[in-house]
């Protein structure tokens, strides 16, 4: 979509030349002198627009680390992403603090980069909608951290000592407080000028997820606190279920009435959303007219899947079998039929077809045909009431409300054309989770919620507990000497 944020450029100035060509005297008309921006409400929320842009990194940081789950492979296929065994430490959960420090300090410094930003803001800021606004926003960021880290430094502000590492429940109660706090003075508007915002059905969601894993964080349970902020939203009436599943990852996906909170990207204007180019493959270039080659990495696991019913129309996110270019002719691959197909024979293949054709790719966000930039359109959706009634069914299974959890799950397979469900465990809680959001990049907060997270699975072994929460960054350890490493680590 066009980003609407308004981003405010200081210093620009129209000069009117004077009738001597030696007079450089300068007539200033539009500017506003920094050390004076930000006075009035209007300009405070102006200020914004910079901040928010931050999240645009969010895809990026995620879909590397969703490898780590049972829904995503990045395998090597010939000499192609081998990267010195990153993807394949990450799949078997080997993964070391130095040796994958890029990947999880890419995730720390984002998180961080972001609240230091904020911060420098929040002195400034006095109307209080933007004050409440960037203190969600900051407290999401550390929500982030929270899930991945666990053990991280809250920063409220900018400069003075540096702080030492909290524990999960201290950080889980710092940033309900935040959120609290906040609350009263958000937005209650859906959409239009906070498309991309925090309103108050973020902070919702925000809630949710925090009180949904507040037994992971914190060892104490509250799924009765998580259906509070569930019914909230969903009472609300301001956003509803999109009737097209689909609809939800168009290109031009900024209409949808379901999405609660989408990163807004631009393939001109604001880059960053590619996962066209990190899962087809090579040839796909001719499928879509895409102005650069794919990069043939990232497909979905053979047993994920599997696990799709036929008659399930989320199956459609996936592609497999024959390929063909944009005016219908049939594609080869090396004088093969160029047909994906689901099985992925070994993590790591020998170079050919057959590694290159291996493994169903991702079309759940619509792929953009004729584009003119390696990146999409496509805004990347962070929370959706879909994920909102599979949210409120799993705290009503585990409440023992099993009749209202069944009722949610069934409003979300309609939609998907899925035959009703008459029975809810929470395995199968999971697995609807798991057709619902697929790459959605909650897979592995659901599965350590559900106790799955450490078991085998299709190129991995059993792994130990610890690896629930990644390694605090090398990088990090060796700057602040605060700082102490995850156990196991």
């Amino acid at each position: 979509m066009k980003i609407n944020f308004k981003h405010i450029l200081f210093g620009s100035a129209l000069l009117l030349a004077g009738q001597s060509c030696t007079d450089l005297t300068e007539t200033t008309y539009d500017v506003i002198p920094t050390d004076q921006f930000g006075s009035t409400a209007a300009q405070q929320a102006a200020l914004l627009g910079p901040l928010y842009s931050s999240l645009g990194d969010y895809f990026g940081r995620y879909a590397e680390l969703n490898t780590v789950t049972d829904e995503q492979v990045i395998p090597t296929r010939g000499g192609d992403w081998k990267d010195g065994d990153a993807w394949k430490r990450l799949k078997e959960h080997n993964w070391t603090p130095t040796g994958d420090d890029d990947k999880f300090n890419g995730m720390w410094t984002w998180c961080y980069n972001s609240i230091t930003s904020i911060n420098q803001q929040l002195g400034n800021i006095t109307e209080p909608a933007t004050l409440a606004e960037l203190r969600v926003l900051r407290a999401y960021y550390h929500y982030i951290l929270l899930d991945h880290f666990r053990n991280i430094i809250i920063a409220e502000k900018v400069g003075g000592e540096v702080q030492t590492q909290k524990t999960g429940a201290e950080t889980a109660a710092w940033i309900e407080k935040e959120i609290k706090e906040s609350y009263p003075n958000l937005s209650a508007t859906a959409g239009g000028a906070y498309y991309g915002r925090v309103n108050k059905y973020v902070a919702n969601m925000i809630l949710a997820k925090l009180y949904l894993n507040s037994e992971v964080y914190t060892g104490t349970a509250r799924w009765a606190d998580a259906k509070v902020q569930c019914d909230t939203v969903i009472a609300s009436g301001k956003y509803v279920l999109s009737a097209d599943f689909f609809s939800n990852f168009a290109t031009q996906n900024q209409a949808s009435k379901e999405n609660i909170l989408a990163v807004p990207y631009d393939a001109s204007k604001r880059g960053g959303f590619n996962m066209n180019m990190r899962t087809l493959h090579y040839l796909s270039q001719l499928t879509y007219n895409t102005p650069q080659a794919p990069w043939n990495g990232y497909c979905t696991a053979t047993e994920f899947y599997n696990s799709f019913a036929e008659t399930d129309g989320r199956k459609k996110m996936w592609i497999v079998g024959q390929q063909y270019s944009s005016d219908g002719k049939l594609l080869t691959d090396d004088g093969k039929p160029f047909i994906f197909t689901p099985e992925i024979p070994a993590f790591e293949m020998p170079a050919g077809p057959v590694a290159r054709l291996a493994g169903a790719r991702s079309q759940k966000y619509e792929i953009q045909r004729n584009g003119a930039s390696s990146d999409q359109d496509n805004d990347f959706v962070l929370f959706r009431l879909g994920d909102t009634y599979l949210m409120r069914a799993e705290a009503n299974l585990r409440l023992g409300n099993t009749a209202a959890a069944i009722a949610d799950v069934n409003i979300v397979r309609a939609r998907a054309d899925a035959t009703p469900v008459t029975k809810l465990s929470l395995d199968d809680m999971l697995a609807e989770r798991g057709w619902e959001m697929a790459w959605e990049y909650v897979r592995r907060q659901d599965l350590i919620r559900f106790g799955q997270f450490n078991k085998a699975w299709m190129f991995k072994p059993a792994s130990p507990a610890f690896r629930n929460i990644f390694p605090i960054p090398s990088t990090q350890l060796s700057l602040n000497p605060n700082l102490k490493q995850n156990p196991g680590y």
